[in-house]
């Protein structure tokens, strides 16, 4: 067992290359050396800043390890030297990069810096936000450049520190104006695409929210490690309670007008699940239309389980350290409200305490139908209140009928104290009705059956009168509690099938995966904690739960209920079948590289045996033809065998080509020359074979692409083609060529009929051609191919529509001029 304590990750996280995160990287590491640390330099990629340079003057480095790959060597950090070295801190920069083959550990640089840190070793490292996983999307949106190289979120959570380092755009301008970021030439390009203040300012705004984010679980850790239930008014999170009624819609847009009003304020909506009677009036129809609506809003939908809505509604705000809670007025009119005392709302409000409490008005306000008392079971309150109510009650009609003596009969007064007793049964259950029986028997006895003012027990007709008091109470308070305990068991089972429905609706619409349905459980319940283990622990404060063999879900906080095992008991099989699935999943991803190569094969033998018969047959033919001396051949004719055989041939040795090309990008083999190369150098000769190409676009002042020229003319020609065989006649195709933002642009523009519905997912599949029937017109490889081989010179290949009708093919390769040509490529092969 190694128990050698795990090093310390701190992030240098900017929003825009230039930022300097590599300067405050480095000026953190030679603050720790001055301080006696000992600190080596991993990797620092300095990009020829003069500056950042300098910083790394005095630092211990360990030498980078050289491999080779394609034809070209390039550097990596060599993760075996500093792990020999044991650092007590190690410099790591371009955290997100992608290691070229055979030249780290891993294949991504965080998984190398993951052994450093499991080593012990405390690592400094710097990553730009665009290379954050959840964020490539979106930053390619604002830019328009695509991200290659990223970082998983969690890995960069999980850091113990991250300090964000700023700009305000205009400065980073300026910065890069002068030439402190990029080489002169590249300048004006970078101000005008990717630099431009508004990409700035969004990048900005992306990576201070996720600070803030990250900033708020650091929070909300430290308060529950400290037993914090206080509010502190950190930022802005506005909690909605929805019942399910047609006010709901309401308050949803309410609290989200409320949120907005502070930049980076939470929107929660909350549903009580509650065990009593009141649950049954929930209409699941408007909780599901609502849970929509607070979704498009960009909040979050809640569901917990409380006896008590009142009370659960302010745990749950305090859990979630919510400033602010928005409910509905009652529905209630003022006759209900008085029969059945404070609501929800007062109740909320009493309790709220530092949270601001809203209620909001609504059309159903005061237009509710009459409503039983809030709590439907025996309360505390309740057993106090019936057996004195036996007493009192009696009593009081006692002293109210013996002020009309004589205009009532005695069995209208019998009457009337059976009434009693009933009420008195339904307030405080069996043993209150019992009090109030004997006491009503006796005050009946004494004071109205004659003779009057003595007690006539010895009666048989007042035994009779006591019997029927006593069985008649005991009856109603049966039938009452049995009611209630009925009610109370409807309600729960309503409860827990509304949680499991909100739970599998989740599920279905596929938002659900195990650590969000872990902490879906610990917030349903209330709980501290929620994890899965593959052994129950022992400590007596958690609570384990079997999932499937071998995992249980543990949580810990408070003891559940009976009744909420069993629908912690559901929880738990769907935890397990979401790990069940993770699984398959899992198994599935590594089955299906297999299945693609059978594929592959099985599309292989079946093109081979036409397309490639074709010409062999062709030039069998013509050289079977040549060879025979039963036929005398003109000049012309023979001349006419002989291109007909040197065009198979070569028809064939394409074919071969290709085919041999296309294995080796699978393979990863494919040797690669990279090198500046100018568009001028490579154009006429990929034209040569399409008369009908056209290229338009100065290429003098293009900047020279880093390609390998060979292969890249290989691609074009493919490209045009593809886009000359699918133009109507007499249409040119047109090749235009633009840089931006560091990379280059090829656009391959065809007037064709486009693509079909659909057709853009199997464009690159080798072996097929959109809208064949048939493989006689080749195999199908050349658009395969040309994506292959632009992926490995780091570049991309992806189709778009021509204004007008057409398909255009866009080529971005790299601009030449970087010290590692292929540090950003997505190595491996065609797709």
């Amino acid at each position: 067992m190694n128990d050698v304590p795990r090093g310390r990750l701190k992030v240098y996280l900017g929003a825009a290359p230039g930022v300097g995160k590599t300067y405050r990287m480095l000026d953190e590491a030679q603050r720790r050396a001055s301080r006696g640390a000992d600190v080596v330099v991993g990797y620092v990629e300095c990009h020829g800043r003069p500056r950042t340079e300098a910083m790394t003057a005095g630092l211990a480095s360990v030498a980078r390890l050289r491999c080779g790959y394609r034809g070209g060597e390039f550097e990596e950090m060599d993760v075996a030297a500093v792990l020999a070295r044991r650092p007590a801190v190690a410099v790591v920069d371009e955290f997100a990069h992608t290691n070229i083959p055979g030249g780290g550990r891993h294949p991504k640089r965080w998984q190398d810096v993951e052994d450093l840190l499991a080593a012990g070793v405390d690592v400094i490292t710097a990553v730009n936000i665009q290379h954050l996983e959840s964020l490539k999307d979106v930053v390619e949106k604002i830019t328009g450049v695509p991200q290659h190289e990223t970082v998983p979120d969690d890995v960069v959570r999980k850091a113990e520190q991250i300090e964000f380092v700023d700009i305000p755009p205009e400065g980073l301008r300026r910065r890069m104006a002068h030439g402190n970021i990029y080489a002169p030439e590249k300048v004006d390009a970078a101000l005008a695409n990717y630099f431009r203040p508004g990409n700035l300012t969004a990048l900005r705004q992306l990576a201070l929210l996720w600070v803030a984010d990250r900033v708020d679980e650091a929070l909300q850790s430290y308060r529950a490690e400290h037993a914090i239930g206080g509010v502190w008014e950190t930022r802005e999170r506005v909690v909605v309670a929805l019942t399910g009624g047609p006010e709901g819609d309401t308050l949803v847009r309410r609290a989200a007008r409320i949120a907005d009003r502070s930049a980076g304020g939470d929107l929660l909506a909350v549903h009580v699940a509650r065990s009593d009677s009141l649950a049954a009036g929930v209409s699941h129809a408007s909780l599901a239309r609502q849970r929509r609506l607070v979704e498009d809003l960009g909040g979050s939908y809640h569901s917990v389980v409380g006896d008590d809505v009142a009370t659960a509604l302010v745990d749950f705000a305090r859990a979630e350290n919510a400033t602010q809670l928005v409910l509905g007025t009652s529905r209630r009119g003022r006759l209900e409200r008085f029969l059945t005392g404070p609501g929800t709302g007062e109740t909320v409000t009493e309790l709220s305490g530092d949270i601001d409490v809203h209620r909001v008005t609504h059309e159903r306000a005061g237009r509710g139908t009459l409503l039983p008392s809030r709590r439907r079971t025996l309360s505390t309150r309740r057993l106090i209140a019936g057996p004195v109510a036996g007493l009192v009650l009696p009593v009081l009609l006692t002293v109210a009928l013996a002020q009309v003596r004589g205009t009532v009969n005695l069995t209208s007064e019998a009457l009337l104290f059976l009434l009693a007793v009933v009420g008195v049964a339904c307030i405080g259950g069996v043993t209150s009705a019992v009090i109030a029986s004997v006491t009503a028997s006796l005050l009946l006895n004494y004071w109205f059956i004659p003779p009057i003012g003595q007690f006539t027990l010895d009666d048989p007709n007042a035994l009779l009168a006591l019997g029927v008091f006593a069985v008649v109470a005991a009856t109603v308070a049966a039938v009452v509690d049995r009611s209630l305990r009925l009610s109370r068991r409807a309600a729960r089972a309503t409860a827990e099938a509304e949680t499991m429905s909100s739970l599998a609706g989740s599920i279905v619409r596929g938002g659900q995966t195990i650590p969000a349905l872990l902490e879906r459980t610990r917030e349903t319940f209330g709980m501290d904690s929620a994890e899965l283990v593959d052994e129950p622990p022992d400590d007596a404060d958690a609570t384990a739960v079997p999932t499937g063999p071998g995992n249980y879900l543990v949580l810990r906080g408070r003891t559940p209920s009976s009744s909420e095992r069993r629908v912690l008991a559901a929880f738990a099989a769907h935890v397990g079948s979401a790990v069940e699935r993770a699984r398959l999943a899992q198994a599935a991803a590594e089955v299906e590289p297999v299945r693609a190569a059978d594929r592959m094969r099985t599309a292989l033998l079946r093109a081979v045996g036409h397309d490639l018969r074709t010409p062999l047959a062709a030039g069998w033919a013509a050289v079977t033809s040549l060879r025979s001396r039963e036929v005398e051949f003109s000049p012309e004719d023979r001349d006419e065998l002989l291109a007909t055989a040197e065009e198979s041939m070569a028809r064939l040795s394409r074919l071969v080509d290709n085919l041999l090309d296309l294995s080796r990008l699978e393979a990863g083999v494919l040797t690669l020359n990279l090198r500046a190369t100018a568009l001028e150098e490579v154009l006429p000769t990929a034209l040569a074979d399409t008369p009908t190409a056209e290229v338009h676009g100065e290429l003098e002042d293009m900047p020279p692409l880093l390609a390998d020229p060979p292969l890249l003319e290989r691609v074009i020609a493919n490209l045009v083609g593809n886009a000359a065989r699918y133009s109507p006649p007499g249409a040119r195709v047109l090749v235009t060529a633009s840089a931006l933002a560091g990379r280059a642009e090829l656009r391959i523009i065809d007037r064709g009929s486009g693509l079909p519905a659909g057709g853009r997912d199997r464009l690159f599949e080798p072996f097929q051609r959109l809208g064949d029937t048939d493989n006689t017109t080749g195999l199908g490889l050349g658009l395969a191919l040309a994506r292959g081989l632009t992926e490995a010179m780091d570049g991309t290949l992806t189709p778009e529509d021509t204004p007008g009708g057409g398909l255009t093919m866009v080529v971005s390769l790299p601009l030449a001029g970087r010290t590692q040509p292929v540090r950003t490529a997505q190595h491996g092969g065609a797709t």
